[in-house]
């Protein structure tokens, strides 16, 4: 079965538009920093505010050019931090080459980041704590699996790939105590040896390596849940633009092997912004006293 993350996440934007419809008051708000001019980065700041517009979050996008000091950038943070009707900060990335990340991304006010990559919101995630947020890709894969009712308590879940975004996270969030994670986790990254073997052993396989049709059919079990986290822009000359989009995930021969798996595009992709509108309607809810649904 063909997981549909996009009428998952359309789902899921109702529900907060049904929540953000009846508030009394300031909607909620998200401030989007993009720096330079990355066209899949304007893609995506375009589908995050135009999520925001159909759910009643006010989003703002402030452009910098990609001359801008790491010290400016910084100084405009910290003014989005002191807004008070600011809820949710994020800061499209890459950032160019001159411009330190890690502390662009740390310097984002720990409750108002909604992408959830401070190492308090990081640390929150490690000891379970749900006061923080969680970030966006890996909280949509739990969604997914859950909304999708694949059992994720007592599997074997092998992740491909140990980046901040998504991997480290996505292995902390599904090995929590609580009962939608308690799974049995393993990281796979560059250095694994037997990789195939391992992932072999996989009740859920999430690949997120970057790398176009990693995983093969001779990779997974029959019967795996396989969750595609990989965009790719691969040469494809017959086609008009002569590029295609493909996942990490070999998806036309994998399919036919496993019990679910989620495509690309129209899989992870929309419930990381599905995760980020629902992080800014939380962030909007603890600054405002709410209780959130």
């Amino acid at each position: 079965m063909i997981i549909d993350g996009a009428k998952i996440a359309a789902k899921i934007q109702q529900e907060l538009f049904d929540s953000i419809k009846h508030l009394h008051g300031r909607p909620p708000s998200l401030h989007v920093v993009i720096v330079g001019h990355h066209p899949p980065s304007e893609i995506y700041v375009k589908r995050k505010t135009e999520a925001c517009s159909r759910i009643g979050i006010l989003s703002h996008t402030h452009r910098f050019s990609a001359e801008i000091t790491e010290n400016e950038l910084l100084a405009h943070l910290q003014k989005l931090n002191a807004e008070a009707a600011v809820d949710g900060i994020l800061v499209q990335l890459p950032l160019p080459a001159h411009i330190h990340s890690g502390r662009i991304t740390q310097a984002v006010a720990p409750d108002k980041d909604v992408d959830g990559f401070h190492m308090i919101n990081l640390g929150k995630l490690l000891i379970g704590d749900p006061s923080g947020f969680i970030p966006c890709t890996p909280l949509g894969i739990q969604t997914l699996l859950t909304r999708s009712s694949i059992e994720i308590s007592g599997k074997h879940v092998v992740i491909i790939g140990r980046s901040q975004i998504v991997g480290k996270p996505m292995a902390t969030l599904l090995m929590q105590n609580t009962p939608q994670a308690n799974a049995t986790v393993t990281v796979a990254h560059s250095q694994t040896k037997n990789l195939k073997s391992i992932c072999q052993t996989a009740d859920i396989l999430i690949a997120a390596i970057g790398q176009p049709r990693f995983v093969t059919e001779d990779m997974v079990k029959e019967g795996c849940v396989v969750i595609d986290v990989g965009i790719n822009r691969v040469a494809a000359p017959h086609l008009p633009k002569g590029y295609e989009i493909v996942g990490d995930v070999d998806f036309q021969n994998v399919q036919q092997k496993c019990a679910f798996i989620t495509p690309v595009p129209g899989g992870v992709g929309p419930m990381t912004i599905a995760m980020l509108l629902s992080n800014t309607y939380k962030s909007y809810c603890l600054r405002e006293g709410l209780q959130s649904t």
